[in-house]
């Protein structure tokens, strides 16, 4: 009688000095599932430092692009709007932009200088600012859709793993299963915590280049028209 009343209790003791515990089942997880959790969590680092490195860079773009553009309104010439890519130089985008313009419009004759040539100038600089300002999204973009079937891998081994502790256990008892059932779930939770918030910071960091890049391509519109509508003509000697 005093056997059958203590064996409950003695489970019931092993059992609540199971600890679920992340430090816990990594320390105790297999190798396989360590590498996929380590993984998994420079991931989930690397996309917090990628998001703060990129929303500075896109806002500091911005900032500097809507600075030039301001000033660039008020010209009216192209007199005026090289004189505002000298003092300026290459600190935003648009005036790098309209720097490839000038380079394009002084590689030819001044007058000879087309309204597709400059807009198709234009456009390979506004590429070449996407490209730059769209760096280490690739990074991002990876992690969001990798991480959930890096930790589908680690789910898949350690329910492996379990069943393979209660083949030698010859038990499924909740201290032979448990651990290897939260090794297994802790993976998918922690790719799940990486790739969320690399897909929206990519979506959200993707708008602000995008929003960029459409107000970069207003603008050169514009300054087309002006270095197309008032050309400098050449010198004449003689």
């Amino acid at each position: 009688m005093l056997t059958l009343l203590s064996a409950p209790a003695a489970g019931t003791d092993e059992a609540s000095a199971i600890k679920l515990d992340l430090v816990t089942l990594f320390t105790h997880a297999s190798w396989p599932i360590r590498i996929t959790l380590m993984l998994l969590i420079g991931a989930s680092i690397m996309v917090w430092v990628v998001a703060a490195l990129k929303v500075l860079q896109v806002r500091r773009l911005r900032t500097a692009a809507r600075a030039f553009e301001a000033r660039a309104r008020r010209t009216n010439t192209s007199n005026e709007l090289y004189e505002l890519v000298a003092t300026v130089g290459g600190s935003s985008a648009g005036s790098r932009v309209l720097s490839e313009m000038f380079a394009r419009s002084h590689a030819h004759h001044a007058s000879q200088v087309s309204v597709d040539r400059l807009r198709a100038a234009a456009d390979r600089a506004i590429v070449t600012e996407g490209q730059r300002a769209r760096s280490l999204m690739s990074a991002l973009a990876s992690i969001a859709s990798v991480s959930p079937f890096v930790g589908l891998f680690g789910t898949v081994y350690g329910i492996m793993d379990a069943f393979v502790r209660i083949g030698a256990a010859k038990s499924a008892s909740l201290p032979v299963v448990a651990p290897a059932i939260g090794e297994a779930l802790i993976t998918t939770a922690i790719g799940l915590a990486a790739a969320i918030p690399a897909l929206v910071f990519y979506n959200s960091v993707d708008r602000m280049i995008g929003d960029v890049t459409s107000e970069l391509e207003a603008s050169a519109a514009e300054w087309v028209a002006i270095l197309s509508d008032v050309q400098p003509q050449p010198h004449r000697h003689g």
